[in-house]
């Protein structure tokens, strides 16, 4: 797989025990990457496809190089070239998005016209902007296209960031456990499991006692990701491990890649991480006091409003069912079955990114007003 790890569509699971090897991957990949600086206004972009003349000469020079598939994968996604007075570089799938944010055009219908317009919309338009943009040069192609200025965009240097979590991790934690991660082009995402944490899981136990309810086999966790293209803030989700499957607390430690934002301003928010994983789970003892007398339309309405896929939200939907009928519930009960949409996303084959941000919006149901979505009627999705 790693030869190919220039193309858009390339992604790596990483394994228990193999935290080790994510973090040499993740340097690897940090080696074989720079940053450049350059006049925005200066930034020319051409289409390049099979049989054109540019495509041609460029696959020839690929070729000599050894590298033609970088060519041939660009002429697969995004047949785009970047040309700055220095250098030619094929564009990546996920710099479009922040191509488009610097050269501060937007809509659907760019992504309808032909990759010739494209290209002369973003010359066009680059040819009058002012100030620097920051390009990521990823494994042979550009990865992003930021603003110039580091209240724009800051770096944060992955390897880096991965250490900081497992320092604060082993220095606040009686122990971890590194369940797996993941990387592709958009973003890079661990998970750590906490399996000798008494207060944490006592309170949990407490509260469910108290509610008269079941909870399983449950381990707590942390979910690390962040990117290098603007997917992302630097972010640590408190998490638990449930029967196997992740369950996302919100309350989330965040760091934008903006304001001059540093490696030391990541670490000072890990100082936070244990007392915002107590106060993930009062947030969850929270919902076991709020009752939903229609579980069924709830849950949808309420995954209809987070974006969440439809047909696994049905899915999900019909397996509470199933097993409760249209029985009474609390919200939390609820949320753990809106959890289980991230689990089917994982089983159908989905890339890491998508995952982390449907997780990402299913959290956000913890905030959400529920009675607005309790009653009955139909559905309208």
């Amino acid at each position: 797989m790693e030869a190919k790890i220039y193309e858009d569509g390339f992604e790596r699971s990483f394994g228990k025990e193999e935290s080790d090897i994510m973090r040499q991957f993740l340097a690897e990949r940090e080696d074989a990457a720079s940053w450049k600086s350059i006049d925005a206004n200066q930034v020319r972009f051409e289409s390049v496809t099979q049989g054109a003349p540019t495509g041609s000469l460029l696959m020839q020079s690929y070729e000599m190089l050894g590298k033609a598939g970088v060519i041939k994968d660009t002429m697969a996604n995004t047949q785009l070239l970047m040309t700055t007075e220095e250098e030619v570089y094929p564009v990546r799938s996920c710099a479009l998005a922040s191509i488009l944010n610097r050269a501060r055009i937007s809509g659907n219908a760019l992504n309808k016209v032909s990759k010739d317009v494209l290209a002369e919309i973003l010359n066009h338009c680059l040819s009058v902007a002012s100030g620097q943009a920051l390009l990521r040069v990823s494994d042979e192609k550009v990865s992003a296209m930021h603003g110039g200025d580091e209240h724009e965009y800051s770096v944060l240097a992955m390897p880096e960031l991965f250490d900081l979590v497992v320092d604060r991790l082993q220095n606040d934690f009686n122990s971890l456990k590194f369940v797996g991660g993941h990387f592709d082009h958009t973003l890079v995402t661990a998970v750590w499991e906490l399996p000798d944490e008494p207060e944490l899981e006592d309170n949990y136990k407490q509260m469910l006692q108290d509610h008269h309810l079941g909870g399983g086999e449950f381990v707590p966790a942390v979910r690390f990701c962040s990117s290098d293209v603007g997917f992302s803030s630097a972010t640590v989700y408190p998490m638990l491990i449930m029967n196997g499957r992740n369950i996302t607390l919100g309350s989330p430690l965040k760091l934008e890649h903006k304001h001059g934002a540093t490696l030391a301003d990541f670490d000072k928010q890990l100082t936070l991480l244990y007392p915002r994983c107590k106060d993930a789970i009062q947030q969850m003892g929270e919902l076991m006091d709020i009752g939903i007398d229609h579980p069924y339309n709830t849950m949808l309405r309420v995954l209809h409003k987070l974006n969440a896929p439809k047909k696994l939200s049905y899915e999900a939907a019909e397996q509470w069912r199933a097993v409760n009928g249209d029985r009474e519930c609390t919200a939390y009960e609820l949320y753990i079955a809106m959890c289980e949409v991230v689990f089917l996303l994982q089983c159908s084959g989905a890339s890491g990114s998508k995952i982390a941000k449907t997780e990402e919006n299913i959290a956000r149901a913890l905030k959400v007003r529920w009675g607005d979505y309790d009653y009955a009627g139909e559905v309208n999705w």
